[in-house]
């Protein structure tokens, strides 16, 4: 998210009525399904076919315009757009093809080696005694002999004392690495596909002692010189306040350095909708803007003046991306906003939606995988959004005071924002939060003295008195702020949450959300009956949704690695039995997805050694009836003694790595399957995976595979 207040001002508002003002807004979207279907569609498709399909309709293209008044196209005018389509269309995906690492002949998994040759190119981030980092692999090394390579790693040593490693280091390290894990668990986070699109498929772990600095300082001078200077900034930040809490917020907010941002901090700011101020791209951007327009307004007047400004401009907020490390958030931001600046400065009125499209151009033309980012979608849905229904939002009401109407025109900004917004924040975060616009509004004034304050703080000379001054001001309104945001986020039903969305359900809400603002503008009637019928749909199918899910009955065998985890759900009840607990970080990642997903209200944590009494489930000892279905952990004592008979059961579940665990099984129970998890060891897995198929029983293994849900009945 970005500040609400910047889009409006840094974009201005503005209505475009016919698609001849935004010619390129139409011919980027042809762009963009072109880099979505190379991401999604066309894997498997030979780069040296798009490029001669591409060349086939460029040459036609040209051809035709060259004849155009002698074959008379202009009574044809739709082919020239349909082939301009389709050539954006193929280039979207060539550049897909082009930017992705994977598919080169050269790529360091596709040798053989010994060593690999790396270099750090981004900042390293040490926590709890993990150094985590990407490195380009410049080379591999077998027998002795270097090849020159390309690709991407992600490397994290276990050494808090590693902290001496910077961008640009150049290390040897064994070539030990293996593939990105994929999500094991339903509704889980796909790491895997989030990283493939930075075009990392791999990582490495090291200790101490398995790495060798070879070089230093090999990474490009500029970065390596920001990246330097922010971590100086930060530690100046650190000798200047003591609330740690606030050093935390200081350091984000200003220069995106979130290493130590606590996760209690990030949550109030996510819950109450303001989580954008700890996003270094657009609101701090803004207030640059915003401060210099008005500092150097009196170059206006001369004939060069607005070229000047707009020069000073474009210097300050790309010295500031330096300042920040060159942050992908910042440096996209910095090029909207430069592309606005230099159309503002021109002469002719050029759409401000124009000048967004060419940023997005700009862009992915760069990378193609921005459009996989979160915060690349959200920014240019906030702006465009805002540019197309901030307007319409301030038109609902007339006020004629100055100061009331300039509180309205703030309201306006928050409510298009969030609304925009909402349906890609429910998609990707899940979650609404009820009041954002107290919450928004009561940052306002704060965030923007921290930025002003903080951009003093950071360029003026460090006088003892003054800086101190001034850093007690910024950790005193911080302070003031994080307590704030603290209060409204545990306010009663202050976040609506559990919100899952499916694609056709995202688009569905954007229709309801643009024709119902354009019916309180316009009130065209066409426009109410759309959404009205949108909105129907919608709660068909979140029915459709509630119902199945109410009626289900299922039982989640989890791969928590090393962790025990069994869900036994009936409807929006849940029982979860797993050695891990609610505030565990692997329990949030792994498990609490499913039950968001399926909308459990009710969710009880037990124990595996806890027993269970309930209308729907009862656990004794090791066994577990839920509804029909039989399940039996049987503990060493089981495994050990005999039985006068065997035991029937639905499914057996082999947990704790046990001594023979198969042979008590066999003599004592029969089951429909053995279900084997993570916390059992490879050697043990192995052994009972050649008893299993030789005794012809039927067997799961959760180990590095996906988990299990069985439907009871």
């Amino acid at each position: 998210m970005k500040s609400y207040l910047y889009f409006s001002i840094v974009y201005g508002t503005m209505i475009p009525n016919h698609k001849g003002e935004i010619p390129v807004v139409v011919l980027l979207l042809p762009f963009l399904l072109g880099i979505i279907a190379g991401l999604s569609l066309f894997a498997g498709v030979e780069l040296n076919w798009l490029v001669t399909i591409f060349a086939f309709f460029s040459i036609a293209f040209i051809l035709l315009n060259l004849n155009y008044t002698r074959l008379k196209l202009y009574k044809h005018r739709w082919l020239g757009g349909s082939l301009i389509a389709v050539i954006l269309f193929l280039f979207g995906c060539i550049i897909v093809f082009k930017n992705s690492e994977r598919d080169a002949k050269d790529h360091f998994s596709k040798n053989t080696a010994q060593y690999l040759v790396i270099s750090i190119n981004n900042e390293p981030l040490l926590k709890n005694g993990l150094l985590r980092f990407s490195a380009k692999v410049e080379a591999s090394e077998n027998n002795g002999i270097p090849k020159q390579t390309s690709g991407t790693l992600l490397v994290t040593i276990k050494d808090s004392a590693a902290n001496h490693l910077y961008y640009g280091d150049e290390l040897l390290i064994p070539a030990k690495y293996k593939p990105i894990d994929p999500p094991f668990n339903p509704a889980e986070f796909n790491y895997k596909k989030y990283l493939a699109y930075k075009n990392i498929y791999y990582q490495a772990f090291l200790f101490p002692k398995q790495y060798k600095v070879i070089a230093a300082h090999t990474g490009n001078p500029l970065i390596a010189h920001s990246l330097r200077l922010r971590q100086h900034l930060v530690e100046e930040i650190k000798l200047n306040m003591r609330d740690t809490g606030a050093i935390a917020v200081a350091s984000t907010l200003l220069l995106g350095y979130k290493a130590d941002l606590s996760e209690d901090i990030l949550q109030a700011y996510k819950n109450t909708g303001t989580v954008y101020v700890l996003t270094v791209s657009g609101s701090q951007v803004a207030i640059l803007y915003l401060l210099l327009s008005f500092l150097l307004q009196f170059l206006n007047p001369y004939k060069y003046g607005k070229l000047i400004r707009a020069a000073i401009i474009l210097a300050v907020i790309w010295y500031y991306a330096m300042l920040t490390g060159f942050s992908l958030a910042v440096c996209r931001v910095d090029v909207m906003v430069s592309l606005v600046i230099i159309g503002k400065s021109s002469r002719r009125y050029i759409n401000t939606l124009n000048l967004l499209a060419v940023s997005a151009f700009v862009l992915l033309i760069y990378d193609p995988f921005f459009i996989t980012e979160a915060g690349f979608q959200l920014s240019f849905i906030a702006v465009s959004g805002l540019i197309v229904l901030q307007p319409v939002v301030y038109q609902w009401q007339k006020f004629k005071n100055k100061w009331v109407d300039k509180a309205w025109a703030l309201c306006s900004v928050s409510i298009a924002a969030q609304m925009v917004i909402f349906p890609i924040s429910a998609l990707y975060f899940h979650q609404f939060p009820v009041y954002f616009l107290i919450s928004n509004l009561f940052v306002a004034v704060p965030a923007a003295l921290v930025m002003y304050g903080g951009i003093l703080f950071l360029l003026l000379p460090k006088i003892p008195v003054v800086s101190a001054s001034i850093a007690f001001v910024l950790e005193k309104t911080i302070v003031i702020m994080n307590k704030g945001l603290a209060y409204i986020e545990h306010a009663p039903y202050s976040v609506i949450s559990k919100i899952w969305l499916t694609i056709p359900e995202y688009f569905i809400l954007y229709a309801i959300i643009i024709s119902l603002f354009y019916f309180l503008y316009d009130r065209k009637l066409w426009l109410l009956k759309f959404s009205l019928i949108c909105t129907l749909t919608l709660c068909i199918s979140f029915s459709i949704k509630s119902i199945r899910q109410s009626d289900s009955k299922e039982i989640v065998w989890l791969n928590l690695k090393k962790h025990q985890g069994i869900i036994f759900k009936d409807g929006n009840k849940a029982i979860v039995l797993s050695d891990l607990k609610s505030t565990d970080k692997t329990y949030a990642y792994s498990v609490q997805p499913y039950l968001d997903s399926c909308q459990v209200s009710d969710i009880k944590l037990y124990n595996l050694d806890q027993d269970i009494n309930t209308d729907w489930i009862r656990k004794k000892y090791g066994l577990v009836q839920f509804l029909n279905t039989t399940v039996l952990m049987p503990g060493k004592e089981l495994y050990a003694n005999d039985f006068r008979q065997k035991i029937k059961t639905n499914y057996i579940y082999i947990t704790g790595n046990p001594d023979n665990a198969l042979n008590g099984i066999h003599r004592n129970f029969e089951c429909a399957a053995v279900i084997i998890d993570g916390s059992n060891s490879d050697a043990k897995i192995n052994e009972w995976t050649k008893q299993l198929n030789t005794e012809h029983v039927n067997f799961n293994i959760l180990k590095r595979n996906n988990s299990i849900i069985s439907i009871s009945k």
